[in-house]
């Protein structure tokens, strides 16, 4: 059963010179948060630790936009999302159709990072295209507009 909108708690997470943001919102206890440390070259450069949950929402915010970077790089599925002012790396999203779903990276919940558990290390190297696409229609999370 999907999360009821009551039952959802919000996470605000910003980059270093707060231009970008966004707002996580899930009924997940902090612990059972799925953390991923995905080993591509991209996330092991920017240390980036993701969570996601399809049974949440999320939005991301342009207090900046012409601070707001999208890049795609390897099979393009994916624009990841960072701050041209300060390099910080906050999330990724990717579409479906009409649906957006994204993931953020947890080390931007500066409040939280302590309290999270230990990551996960994924390596998606042998997924094509339309397998990575599927996979994160599955967990990643639903944007909201």
């Amino acid at each position: 059963m999907p999360n009821s909108p009551t039952s959802l708690q919000s996470y605000e997470g910003r980059c270093h010179c707060r231009a970008i943001a966004f707002v996580y919102r899930t009924a997940l206890a902090l612990e059972d948060w799925p953390i991923r440390a995905c080993q591509c070259t991209f996330c092991r450069l920017h240390a980036g630790l993701t969570t996601s949950d399809p049974a949440g929402s999320l939005v991301f915010i342009e207090e900046k936009p012409e601070a707001l970077n999208r890049y795609e790089f390897g099979l393009k599925t994916a624009d990841f999302l960072i701050c041209r002012n300060c390099g910080a790396y906050i999330g990724a999203m990717t579409r479906s159709g009409a649906s957006r779903f994204g993931i953020i990276n947890v080390r931007v919940l500066h409040s939280l990072a302590d309290r999270l558990r230990s990551p996960e290390r994924m390596n998606y190297d042998s997924q094509g295209a339309s397998e990575r696409q599927a996979r994160r229609e599955l967990r990643w999370t639903p944007i909201s507009a």
